[in-house]
C-alpha cells in the first residue's frame, strides 16, 4: 500500500480524483457524455464505464435526456455538484498546507547527470535538481511530493532510480478533517513531512512508531545554493 499527496474522494472503494472531475467538468460543459469525451481525448466506451462506476459508488452523477426538440443530451445532478465541491474543497486544503509545509536538508554536490545531482545529505544520499557550480546547497522538498508506502509493499530500490527512498519511523501525526501532516524520521536533523488523506492514514495504519518508507521523485526535488 502506498499514501501520498493525491487529492481522492472514496466510496465504496472507489477513488474519485482529478481525472474523474475533469470528465464531470466536461459533460457540464459539452452537454453530452460523447462531446465530453472526445474533447478529452478519451475514448467513449471507457468514459462510459468509468462514469459507471463512478455511479455505482457515488450516486447519480449524470441525467441523460434522449431526443426531443432539443436533440438530448446529458447534465451533471446535484449529487455531482456537491461530489465535485467537495473535491475542490480537499484539493484546495492539500495546496494551502503544502504551500507552507517543506523539508529542508542541507548536503553537498557529489556528482552531476545534467541537470540532475547526487547531494550527500545526513539522512543519506538525494538525487535532485541542482544548481550549476554549486556544491554545498539545500534539499528543499514540499510535503505534496512524498509518498508513504508499507515496507512490505514498497517498489524494490532497483525499480525506482528515479525516486529518492528512505525508511524511517513517523513520530508526528497532525490529524486534519481530511488531511494529514505526518513526520518522519529520516535521521536528518529535522524529520521528514508527508501530506496524507485521512483515508490514506487509516488505510496504512500511520501512527507514532509505525515504520513507513517514504519517496519522491528526484524532479520534484530543488536544490539551492547554500
Amino acid at each position: 500500500m502506498d499514501a501520498g499527496f493525491d487529492a481522492r474522494l472514496r466510496a465504496d472503494g472507489v477513488a474519485f480524483g482529478e481525472r474523474d472531475a475533469e470528465l464531470l467538468r466536461a459533460v457540464d460543459a459539452a452537454g453530452s457524455l460523447n462531446a465530453a469525451a472526445s474533447e478529452l481525448g478519451r475514448s467513449y466506451s471507457r468514459a462510459h464505464d468509468r462514469l459507471t462506476d463512478l455511479e455505482d459508488a457515488f450516486g447519480a452523477l449524470v441525467e441523460r435526456q434522449r431526443g426531443g426538440s432539443g436533440g438530448g443530451g446529458s447534465a451533471l445532478t446535484e449529487r455531482a455538484r456537491d461530489l465535485l465541491a467537495a473535491f475542490d474543497r480537499l484539493r484546495a486544503g492539500y495546496n494551502a498546507i503544502a504551500e507552507t509545509t517543506e523539508t529542508v536538508l542541507d548536503g553537498g554536490v557529489i556528482d552531476r547527470d545534467g541537470e540532475l545531482g547526487t547531494v550527500e545529505t545526513a539522512a543519506g544520499r538525494v538525487r535532485a535538481l541542482v544548481p550549476p557550480e554549486a556544491d554545498s546547497v539545500e534539499v528543499v522538498l514540499r510535503a505534496d511530493a512524498v509518498t508513504l508506502n508499507d515496507p512490505d509493499d514498497a517498489p524494490a530500490g532497483g525499480a525506482t532510480s528515479a525516486r529518492n527512498r528512505f525508511t524511517g519511523e513517523v513520530v508526528a501525526v497532525g490529524r486534519g478533517e481530511s488531511i494529514c501532516r505526518v513526520s518522519v524520521d529520516v535521521g536528518a536533523d529535522d524529520p521528514l513531512v508527508a501530506l496524507v488523506t485521512e483515508e490514506s492514514r487509516q488505510r496504512l495504519g500511520i501512527e507514532i512508531g509505525r515504520t513507513v518508507v517514504a519517496s519522491f521523485k528526484a524532479t520534484a526535488t530543488q536544490a539551492t545554493p547554500r
